[in-house]
């Protein structure tokens, strides 16, 4: 059983918790589905003001559904399409404040306002993308994105 002391301090501090949450949730398993499931489930619990939380792996050269916390979810983007096939197909994270205005955005679920997806690679080839939906406009800020890369850097090594 986990149990972890998540701050509920700064911004930074709920980062800083998540990752060492992540670090000791996947350090010794290996199985990437077991890991991307965990981490999913920990993000979508100490993250607030998500309906969405959870991971597209690249598989075959398009991104299929993997582990997530939340509504039914589109299982197949294209990479180049929507949000999370930018991400895919730059490797940047692409925070966005109002999906609406995003062009190509795919509406999964129509309560999303914004969206934060996160490229996991290693050794620069991608693994997955990490996605968050919110149905908040403008929920994410830098600080998300930043402490949404560490999270994500560390999973790349914990998911090959």
């Amino acid at each position: 059983m986990y149990q972890f002391d998540i701050s509920a301090g700064t911004k930074a501090d709920l980062y800083r918790d998540l990752l060492a949450a992540l670090d000791a949730l996947t350090t010794d398993e290996t199985d990437p589905i077991a890991n991307m499931a965990n981490a999913a489930a920990v993000v979508w619990e100490y993250l607030p003001d998500l309906n969405w939380a959870g991971f597209y792996r690249l598989v075959e050269g398009e991104l299929v559904l993997g582990p997530f916390q939340g509504k039914v979810a589109c299982v197949r983007i294209p990479v180049g399409k929507g949000v999370c096939g930018a991400a895919a197909a730059t490797l940047m994270t692409q925070l966005v404040e109002d999906v609406h205005a995003f062009p190509g955005h795919i509406a999964c679920d129509a309560a999303s306002r914004s969206e934060l997806v996160v490229p996991v690679t290693r050794d620069g080839v991608l693994i997955a993308v990490l996605d968050l939906d919110s149905p908040e406009p403008a929920r994410f800020d830098a600080e998300d994105a930043a402490g949404c890369e560490a999270l994500a850097r560390l999973l790349g090594q914990r998911l090959g």
